[in-house]
């Protein structure tokens, strides 16, 4: 039977896993595929005629191998899960899946801090060279390094910035030299040599996690010290202002997501372009109860203003994100209608 099981193809072993898991399942499972993926398992499900007990067994066993390798890198790193399963399954059984992952699943350098809390992390690598912070955070989780990098003093934050986006490679012998120190201090390990990192899109993604009060300091420092990096940076983000440039119909699902408390609180500090855009969208009588609210509410804090501001724009990017609605960043073709 173990001959019968090594003649599998990767496919094969994953149609047949599809087939036991039932159609509810495999179709959750589906969603995470590419469309060739999708069509390619499809056709190998429909040439499946009959599976032997012993052949879903061994299917079974085999994922469940993996899978748990896998959690155990996610945990410790490589010579940690090599640890686990050596205990549990042999060296050589051991070997072969870490094997198999490392060529596989396409690691990534640093990839044991991800499970780091990113207020420890902070701790470690705030005194480091703004280029290290930089290298260090272009591997991260864009919500984890958003954490560490609104925590940063000001005067470095635009620094970092700029390096995360201006960073294209890295040698592996630096990376596996940053990794090194890490391991020693949050004592785990990881030491793959993936090398390339960093970018426009990198410190896009993790200004959009930041909170509002950053991502204006950051870009009106880079607009101050490099005003073409921030051009192309502000070309890819989507900012409270830019509510400006959006079309009627996708501010109007945009209004009914949005508390109303947060719209007057968040208009209480715009500019009246903005505050007319958003008006324009509305009834007169809801027009009219959002200018008293605003009224209402008084003086009010900056930093109250920009988290209302922020909750509003992450709402426009959940929308987006969801193909909900588009949003023009410049740059790009034009939508013809």
């Amino acid at each position: 039977m173990a001959n019968k099981q090594q003649r599998l193809t990767g496919r094969q072993k994953a149609a047949i896993l599809l087939i036991s898991l039932g159609p509810e399942k495999s179709a959750r499972v589906m969603k995470h595929l590419t469309e060739e993926e999708i069509e390619q398992l499809t056709l190998e499900i429909a040439n499946v005629r009959k599976i032997q007990g012993e052949q879903l067994d061994a299917v079974l066993e085999e994922f469940n191998q993996i899978f748990m390798a896998s959690q155990y890198i996610a945990q410790g790193g490589i010579d940690y899960a090599k640890q686990i399963l050596e205990r549990a399954l042999g060296t050589e059984k051991a070997f072969s899946i870490i094997n198999r992952l490392s060529s596989n699943l396409q690691l990534r350098p640093f990839d044991f801090v991800r499970k780091t809390d990113p207020g420890q992390l902070l701790n470690f690598i705030q005194n480091e060279h703004p280029q290290t912070i930089a290298l260090i955070m272009s591997y991260l989780d864009p919500q984890q390094a958003a954490v560490i990098l609104s925590a940063l003093p000001t005067d470095r934050q635009s620094d970092v910035a700029r390096r995360i986006a201006i960073m294209d490679r890295t040698s592996p012998e630096i990376i596996r030299e940053v990794e090194g120190v890490l391991e020693k201090k949050l004592a785990t390990l990881g030491t793959q040599d993936y090398t390339i990192a960093g970018g426009i899109n990198a410190i896009v993604q993790i200004l959009n996690n930041v909170d509002r009060a950053t991502e204006k300091t950051i870009l009106e420092t880079l607009e101050v010290q490099d005003p073409d990096l921030s051009e192309e940076i502000k070309k890819l983000m989507f900012v409270f202002e830019d509510i400006t440039k959006m079309d009627d119909r996708s501010i109007q699902m945009v209004l009914r997501e949005v508390d109303s408390k947060d719209l007057a609180l968040a208009l209480k500090g715009s500019s009246e372009e903005v505050a007319s855009k958003v008006k324009k969208n509305m009834s007169k009588r809801a027009a009219e109860m959002l200018d008293e609210d605003i009224a209402f509410l008084g003086p009010v804090r900056l930093r109250d203003v920009e988290e209302a501001q922020q909750r509003i724009v992450n709402v426009i990017r959940r929308l987006e994100e969801a193909g909900e609605i588009i949003i023009s960043r410049g740059g790009g073709d034009e939508l013809i209608v």
